[in-house]
Order: C-alpha cells, then sequence, then structure tokens
C-alpha cells in the first residue's frame, strides 16, 4: 500500500475540514460583496466604512486561515488521494486558483490596514470610501471556479498523470 494513501477515516476528516474551510472562505466574501455592492448602490456612506472595518476586524481572524485551511487541506488531500498533486489538470487548476486567491488575499492585507484607519475617522463619517469590489468579487468568482472544479472534475490527465497510469497498467499485467 501507498503510505501516501490516506485511510478512509482520515480522507473524510479532511474532506470535511477542506470543505468547511472552502465554504466558509467562500461565504465570508460573497457577504463582503453584498456590503459593497449596498454601500455603492444605496445612499449610505457608512456601509462603506463598516465595509472596511469588517475586512480588518476578519482578515486575519477568518478570511486568511480559512484560505490557508483550504490550502493546505487540499494540497493533503492530493497528495493522499487517488488524484494526486500533479496527475489532473483540474487539480492543479484548483490548487492554482486557491494559491493565487490566498496570495492576492494575503497581499491586499495592506491595502486593508490604512483603508480601515480611515473609516475609523469621525470625520470621515459621512464620506464615501473606496469600494473593495473588485477585489472581493473577483475573489468571489475564483473561490466559485475552484468548487465547479471540484464538484464536475473535467477529464483530461497531465503528461505526469498519463505515465504514472501506465506504470500502474504495466505492473497489472505483470
Amino acid at each position: 500500500m501507498n503510505p501516501l494513501v490516506l485511510s478512509a477515516g482520515a480522507r473524510k476528516f479532511l474532506l470535511t475540514l477542506h470543505v468547511t474551510c472552502s465554504l466558509g472562505w467562500a461565504g465570508a466574501v460573497a457577504v463582503f460583496v453584498v456590503l459593497d455592492i449596498a454601500a455603492l448602490t444605496g445612499n449610505q456612506p457608512e456601509l462603506s466604512r463598516l465595509l472596511w472595518l469588517g475586512l480588518q476586524a476578519t482578515v486575519w481572524t477568518l478570511l486568511a486561515p480559512l484560505a490557508l485551511g483550504s490550502l493546505v487541506t487540499g494540497i493533503a488531500l492530493a497528495l493522499g488521494t487517488k488524484w494526486g498533486l500533479v496527475r489532473h489538470y483540474w487539480v492543479l487548476m484548483k490548487l492554482a486558483l486557491t494559491l493565487v486567491a490566498t496570495v492576492v488575499l494575503v497581499l491586499y492585507t495592506h491595502t486593508i490596514g490604512p483603508l480601515a484607519e480611515i473609516a475609523e475617522d469621525p470625520v470621515m463619517a459621512g464620506m464615501q470610501m473606496p469600494s473593495a469590489l473588485l477585489h472581493t468579487g473577483g475573489a468571489l468568482v475564483v473561490l466559485l471556479l475552484a468548487t465547479i472544479l471540484a464538484i464536475y472534475k473535467p477529464r483530461g490527465m497531465t503528461r505526469y498523470g498519463q505515465k504514472k497510469r501506465r506504470q500502474a497498467d504495466v505492473k497489472q499485467v505483470t
């Protein structure tokens, strides 16, 4: 038995953690998309201030841990199951999407902090803050694409995956 293959119990546990982190991350981002749309379309500048304060309060306590949890559990699942990390294009694409979204989130924290400080300033009450919709909306699209890949698992093996499959077929014949 391959030492990297997870037991059924371990696989289910990791899969539960992965789905929880991934959907939690997407759900949290969806809340910020809704707040941002409400701030842009409504006549309530307080909502845009709330958006930045909410992002600041949750980026390191909720968003980043869920992103990192999704990334780490996804890699562990790929390495410990038949899918492998580099055998199927859908796994590679999902990894790339999650990695890019996580890196952008971490880099975007440098913008969130200063804007949240501005939003905290009482002088800013009633003034419109900049929108985060490009980032939050983009993140939601990326996370939904990763979810679609996980559910539909489009066919297509990498060259490495094809090589491993041929090697396994040869071992079964002999």
